[in-house]
């Protein structure tokens, strides 16, 4: 008996042992993982990867960038990782989006277009350093010089010549001064422009409607100026008849064509063409041509005063007695 309780004893004894063991093994397990996590949220170690970099503050508020690839140990408290910059090809829109956006043409036409630029960094000390926020005020020269070119453009060069409008544009990001007599895009990041691609430019659904209806309505206007101009041309040719025949006349009645053509014949026949034209819309009318030939009618009236001592005028009432001179 003795023997069996002291073997249950011992048993006991080795689990109870085991267990604290264990429980001392998870113990110095958590503290180990508490520090690695600590130390890793804190970044006290901290990686900096294959194309990548780091800048670090330092405690006097220097910044310093970290290229070596590998792990590194900053001092906790008395300095700060302030961001992780990749350094390999990255890509910029148009408009901070890939979806299309508008502008306006030369001539003031809507249009939609996307574009992309591909660039490099090539000095980490120019662009997270000399620069604060360099990917917003990237973004905003990147969009001034783009849209400066394309809305300069002309609506058919846009659409059809997109080929040298993005050379043009490449050419604008790589060499161009922002501003006059500034720096270009390149030097004020320190970065590399690898490519500029131009992806879409087209209409809107609406602008495409109301350019056919536009148009439409230049091939109606083109089709009146032809008419108009067909019915000058012909009024111009019965306008040539009409003087030849003047002329006919004028040399018929013994003129010569040294002499100007006599007014009176063309009041004359001025007149004989609207009575011809009120012949031809009578409504219960009587038309006549008066011509006087541009001078006053000869009319003789007989004497009144002889005419007044011939006859005596007559006096409607009796009682009255005749008047005399």
């Amino acid at each position: 008996m003795k023997d069996q309780s002291s073997q249950i004893f011992l048993q006991r004894a080795r689990v109870m042992n085991f267990i604290r063991k264990t429980a001392f093994l998870c113990f110095i397990i958590a503290i180990f993982y508490s520090l690695a996590a600590v130390v890793y949220s804190t970044k006290v170690i901290y990686k900096v990867k294959l194309n990548y970099a780091v800048i670090l503050e330092q405690f006097d508020g220097q910044r310093q960038a970290v290229t070596d690839v590998g792990w590194h140990y900053r001092l906790p408290f008395f300095t700060r990782l302030e961001k992780e910059v990749p350094l390999m090809n990255q890509n910029l829109y148009l408009g901070g989006s890939s979806s299309p956006i508008k502008i306006i043409s030369k001539e003031n036409v809507a249009l939609w277009a996307s574009a992309m630029m591909t660039f490099k960094i090539k000095d980490l000390k120019v662009w997270g350093i000399e620069n604060l926020s360099p990917e917003t005020l990237l973004q905003g020269d990147f969009d001034g010089i783009a849209k400066d070119n394309l809305q300069a453009q002309e609506v058919n060069r846009l659409i059809s010549e997109r080929e040298a409008i993005k050379e043009k544009i490449f050419h604008a990001l790589k060499n161009r001064p922002i501003n006059k007599n500034g720096p270009t895009i390149e030097d004020k990041y320190g970065i590399e422009v690898i490519s500029f691609v131009l992806n879409e430019t087209r209409f809107g659904d609406k602008l495409v409607e109301a350019t056919e209806e536009k148009k439409r309505r230049q091939l109606i206007a083109e089709a009146d100026n032809y008419a108009a101009d067909q019915e000058a041309a012909r009024i111009k040719k019965l306008y040539k008849a009409y003087l030849q025949g003047i002329r006919a006349l004028h040399i018929a009645l013994g003129g010569t064509d040294q002499q100007g053509v006599s007014p009176a014949l063309l009041e004359f026949l001025s007149q004989q063409k609207w009575a011809t034209a009120y012949e031809k819309n009578q409504s219960d009318q009587t038309t006549f041509v008066l011509h006087g030939a541009g001078r006053p009618p000869s009319l003789t009236l007989p004497s009144l005063a002889g005419k007044r001592s011939d006859t005596p005028l007559k006096s409607s009432n009796k009682n009255t007695p005749p008047r005399t001179d």
